[in-house]
């Protein structure tokens, strides 16, 4: 074990894609929608254009692009589709259990879903039971990813700081916001993206597989 992580204290998680396998099915749903209503978007650009920014971001981009205002219901129709897929296919990311079961630090979820979703995604996975009253959302604070103040927030409601806590993220802005925060980033890239690998950024580690985690929590 490094002295550097004698001092570790927390380990703050981000939700989609680092605990539960979420992106696929919510950014195909969003694609289909978006395309639907006159705004043809690719799930690919979807994943780009929305991979860890909070709901009230994503909205901005999307009526950005759309040049004009999304009907008021919208989100309402968006979280019904995704929750009626999440029952039926989510899965927790290959791993993350025993991972969670065999970490020693504390740890937390801070995610720029809403508390609804992640508590949704989290029940239909399992997970919840290992984050009950440790779940904060990009609904907590003024501004969400890249800017620290979520997992600021979340170090803070855990009665830690920041020089002791290391983020587990996989998306750019998660990694920008955990870097902004002074934490150290672990960087999941299971499908080995270029652009994640291509980070060269100090206090970012990037890994491929949740097995890899506890050791690579006790190294840095």
């Amino acid at each position: 074990m490094s002295e550097n992580n004698l001092s570790t204290d927390l380990i703050i998680f981000d939700c989609d894609g680092v605990l539960v396998d979420s992106e696929l099915i919510s950014n195909t749903v969003m694609s289909e929608m978006l395309t639907s209503m006159g705004s043809p978007t690719s799930y690919e650009e979807c994943i780009t254009l929305f991979l860890g920014h909070s709901w009230n971001d994503c909205l901005k981009t999307i009526e950005q692009r759309a040049q004009k205002k999304m009907p008021d219901e919208f989100y309402d129709m968006y979280i019904k589709k995704v929750f009626f897929r999440f029952e039926k296919e989510l899965q927790p990311i290959k791993g993350i259990a025993k991972a969670l079961d065999t970490i020693s630090h504390r740890f937390c979820v801070a995610s720029s879903g809403p508390h609804e979703k992640i508590n949704r995604t989290l029940t239909i996975t399992g997970l919840v039971r290992k984050f009950d009253g440790k779940i904060y959302s990009a609904e907590d604070v003024k501004r969400g990813k890249p800017y620290p103040d979520l997992f600021l927030y979340a170090a803070k409601k855990m009665g830690s700081v920041a020089s002791k806590t290391i983020v587990v993220e996989d998306s750019i802005p998660g990694i920008k916001a955990g870097l902004a925060a002074g934490m150290k980033v672990l960087a999941y890239n299971p499908q080995n993206s270029d652009q994640l690998n291509n980070l060269d950024t100090e206090g970012v580690f990037v890994f491929k597989s949740m097995q890899q985690l506890p050791s690579l929590i006790n190294s840095i």
